[in-house]
């Protein structure tokens, strides 16, 4: 290849990176004035961190004092934290034109959730290999679930989503 074609394709895909990040950065951005403007509206405290990393926004939450109204944005199971992340993310769309695959955090409820779902997965992978031919596990999100099936198959299970809507729940099955 001439040195001018690598170096034209090399300025490419750095452009395209930075490109990426750079439209990660506004995702982040504007994300995080919605969610401002929100907390502002609601006469809550919280501090807002971006954090860009594998390709994905996260936006996190946090407060130095744990205070119950942080708590109540995070819902019962999470749901009125998924809730908000849908609208942070319509927001986002509205603004740029893109989806937007952003992950909201409020004070650290997806990391402790992410440990719980990481134990599920263990001790789905457990019966597994105890003899149990399949195991159900309870109904989840998308977000959840996807977090599941990659435990899962880091176990050397394999995994499945069934049901539908709000029923929509995972089987782990021996690999085959």
């Amino acid at each position: 290849m001439p040195a001018e074609t690598e170096n034209a394709v090399e300025e490419t895909i750095h452009h395209d990176v930075e490109t990426g990040a750079s439209r990660l950065e506004e995702e982040g951005d504007i994300a995080a004035d919605y969610l401002e403007e929100l907390l502002d509206i609601a006469d809550i405290d919280g501090d807002i961190d971006i954090e860009v990393r594998n390709g994905r926004t996260y936006i996190s939450i946090v407060s130095d004092e744990e205070i119950e109204a942080l708590k109540s944005l995070v819902g019962h199971d999470g749901e009125v934290l998924d809730a908000l992340q849908e609208l942070t993310r319509l927001s986002v769309l509205s603004a740029t034109g893109n989806r937007s695959r952003l992950v909201l955090d409020i004070s650290g409820y997806r990391e402790r959730r992410n440990a719980e779902l990481a134990q599920i997965a263990k001790d789905a992978a457990e019966a597994i290999k105890g003899g149990t031919t399949s195991v159900a596990l309870a109904p989840m999100g998308a977000y959840e679930r996807k977090i599941v099936h990659d435990a899962i198959a880091e176990l050397g299970l394999e995994s499945e989503s069934e049901g539908e809507g709000s029923g929509r729940h995972i089987v782990v099955t021996a690999a085959q």
